[in-house]
Formats: structure tokens, sequence, C-alpha cells
């Protein structure tokens, strides 16, 4: 079993700390009834990759403790001069974040149409969401994964499946509370724990059977105990990829050593060369220790209608309903009508998108293994995981990216921005069409093509 590094938690929380790769040479072995000291410092730079105008500039008003812990936005130097460039007349094709480009089918804006006519639809919704919608869910469940799920109390709407995620941090964690989450990480997996005055032990999950390990040895020698562990497969940026009998040790660990599990499920669509990604719920016992989100942003290309669900467990289901019936009144009920028609008559064009980010796939990642790089295709999701090559793998991914940006017209996430793990990667998004990203492989080569030598 690989060592787990610790760190001396705050107690108000927030610190991060991670374990290396189980191939890292360097990482001692443990000595038996002991952990570790800590490897890493907080992963400073990490934030939410979101396209925020928000300048990082200390704030001339007393803001929280909360706030003042949030690091400063490692895209944000991409972003400014990705938008200075395309201010410029630059054509910039934007591999960068995981922003769907493709429309959602047309029954489903006739739907939303037709809604918005009813002028009943324009009140104030109900926080859990429409009764309809929930059973729709769980009809989907059931014929998807051959889960049962009860829409009263064990299915809720969320805006999205970030802000059910974020409020169900917040309705779990608080100050002396310790959540593991999957390194390389999506920042929101930390930071809604970090804002929740909840610690951060961030384990590596390339290694899906060492994740496994990493977190029973950390439930052994942490006390208090981790109350929450996060998964999130397909993984969200690396790629990784799980089967059902994964969640089976999950769960049994779960039941073991009294953590919850929530189960980030947002790529469970886009899945690609006959492989279909497995439900947590779908495991024996998953319901008794945990809840699984899910989004209509990928699969339906319905990211800006922000619409998501969170389901499992009842009483971690009532807990996010409580915190959402202080915080927000529903979404538009005009998009919950429209997702209910999407989630009836959607199968099919799922099937289609898949195949259309399967091609796209396909033409990133043999075109530039074409030009030497070393990209293994990814089983699902929308991002490929690329390590940088020689020689600039030693530039480091924040100054390769800007190179990128600034030479070749192509933006891409710096692995850097998801903590330490992610450093020598690049996470590019399959969004734009595949003549887009053809023309991105070219300009790639263009860029990092050797100069010739001087006679």
């Amino acid at each position: 079993m690989s060592s787990v590094p610790t760190t001396n938690f705050s107690p108000v929380g927030g610190l991060v700390e991670s374990a290396r790769h189980p191939n890292a040479a360097e990482t001692p072995p443990p000595v038996a009834g002991s952990i570790p000291s800590p490897h890493f410092a907080l992963p400073a730079t990490m934030r939410s990759e979101t396209e925020s105008s928000f300048s990082d500039e200390p704030f001339k008003i007393p803001v929280a403790d909360r706030v003042k812990r949030l690091p400063p936005y490692l895209f944000g130097k991409i972003n400014k001069l990705k938008h200075k460039k395309r201010q410029d007349g630059v054509d910039v094709i934007d591999l960068g974040m995981g922003n769907p480009t493709d429309p959602p089918e047309q029954f489903v804006i006739d739907k939303m149409i037709e809604a918005l006519a009813d002028t009943r639809n324009h009140r104030y919704s109900v926080s859990n969401g429409v009764e309809n919608l929930r059973r729709e869910v769980a009809k989907r469940y059931d014929r998807k994964y051959g889960v049962q799920l009860n829409p009263q109390s064990e299915v809720i709407a969320c805006i999205g499946s970030k802000e059910g995620f974020s409020h169900m941090c917040l309705a779990l964690m608080g100050p002396g509370d310790t959540a593991i989450v999957p390194a390389p990480t999506f920042p929101i997996h930390s930071y809604s724990v970090m804002l929740a005055s909840g610690n951060v032990i961030a384990l590596d999950v390339r290694n899906p059977e060492e994740f496994l390990s990493n977190i029973s040895y950390t439930c052994e020698h942490l006390f208090p105990k981790p109350k929450l562990v996060i998964v999130n497969f397909p993984h969200n940026p690396s790629g990784t990829c799980i089967e059902q009998d994964f969640y089976v040790d999950l769960v049994a660990l779960a039941k073991k050593y009294g953590f919850l599990v929530i189960s980030d499920f947002a790529y469970a669509d886009i899945c690609y060369d006959g492989y279909q990604a497995p439900s947590f719920l779908a495991t024996p016992g998953a319901i008794d220790v945990g809840v699984e989100l899910t989004t209509m942003s990928k699969g339906y290309s319905m990211a800006g209608w922000r619409i998501g669900f969170c389901c499992g467990n009842s009483e971690m289901v009532r807990a996010l309903g409580t915190i959402k019936g202080y915080y927000d009144y529903g979404i538009f009920q005009a998009i919950q009508i429209s997702a209910i028609v999407a989630m009836r008559h959607g199968d099919e064009s799922i099937e289609r998108l898949c195949l259309e980010y399967q091609h796209r796939r396909d033409s990133l990642v043999d075109g530039l293994n074409r030009q030497g790089w070393d990209i293994e295709a990814p089983k699902a999701g929308m991002f490929v995981w690329a390590k940088i090559p020689e020689p600039w793998s030693e530039m480091g991914s924040l100054p390769f990216a800007m190179k990128l940006l600034n030479e070749a017209g192509v933006a891409v996430s710096p692995g850097r921005g998801f903590g330490e793990e992610g450093e020598g990667y690049l996470r590019l998004a399959i969004v734009e069409n595949t003549q887009r990203l053809r023309q991105a492989v070219r300009e790639i080569g263009r860029c990092l093509k050797p100069e010739p030598a001087v006679v």
C-alpha cells in the first residue's frame, strides 16, 4: 500500500494535501503504524475554470475568511490573453473550457418555446424540482442502470450538478470534518469542501486500485476519520475510467469506516468504443452510503440551461433539499418541462452526439500522436489528457499553455490548474468541431516545429 501524506489541519478548514502517484519513486515507504509527513504545500493556484471577469486583487472591504482563502486564478492569465487576441481579431481555437458548442435537439427547443408561452410557468418553482421531472429522472435510472429510485425522497433537481455538489458539501461538511477528493482535482471538488469549512485530502486517482487502497490507509490512520469521499468517473481532467467492481469495493469501505460518498457522474452519457460508464447507485448497498450527481449539460447539450440532479440516499437528499430551500426558488419551470421531454425522447440523440465526440477525439489524439505526442485516447468524457511532449515538458504546463496560445492561437488548460498531480499535462476539450480540431493540430505542429539548423 502506498503512503498517504497528511497535514496539520486548520480548525477553520481548507488545507489541501496530496498523495503522489503510486509510481513516484521519491515517495518513501511508510513506517508501520505511522503517517508520513507532508510532501506538498497547498496548490495555491487552482480555482474554478469558469471565465470569470473578477479581479484577483485583494478586496478593499472586510470579506469573510472563506473568500480570502480562495487561491489566485491560474486560468486568468490565459483567459486575459485569449480575450485580448480575440479583440485584436485573432482566430483563437478554444480547447480550454469544456463548454459544449452543440445545441440541444430542436424538439427540446420547441418544447421550451411552447412552455414559455404558458404564463403559469413564469412563477416561482419548487426548489426540489417538479414531480414529473423527478419521476422522469427515476425512470431513466431504471431504464439505463436498473436502479429503482423513489422520486419523492431520493431524487432532487439542481441548478446544474455543480450547484447541487456545492450545496451538498455545505449540508454535510463543517469545521473539523475531512473529505477525500480525487487528484488531479477538478477545482470545485476541493473548494466546495473548503467553502464549507472542511479539510481536504487529495489522493491520486489515476490508478483506481491504489486510490481505494489509499482511502483505506487514510481511514485507518487519520483521526477523526474522513467524513466524506468524493469520486468522479469518468474523471475530469484525467479521463480515468472504472468498472462496477470499483464501486463494490468503495461501498464496502464506506460501510467499514463510516464515511459518506458523493459520486460526480457528470460525464455519464459521453462514452466511446462500446464502454458504458457504471453508476455508483447500481452497486448493492450504495444508496445506504451515498448520492450521485448527474447533469443534462453534456449528453443533452444543455449546459447553459443549468439543470442537473442529485439521487440516492434519502437523508443526504433531504439535507441538500433543506439547504436549497433557503438558497433558491428552484429552476425555471419551462426548463424543467423541456428537460422532461429531452429525457423521454433523447436517447438516440445522445448516441449520435457520442459518435460525434468520438470522431473529434480521434482527430485530436491521432493528429497529435503523429507529431510525436504520446496520448492515450480516453474511453469517456469531453477531454483529452495529454502529457506534454519532449523537449517541452520541463517548461511547465502554464508557460507551455501560454506558448500555444501566443504562437499557435490554441487555448488549452494547463494541468497545474488541477493541482500538483496535473503538472506536466494539458487538458484539451473536444468541444470544437472536427475541422477546427484538425486546424488546432496543424497550428500546434507549426508552433512546435524545430527550427532549422543554421549552417
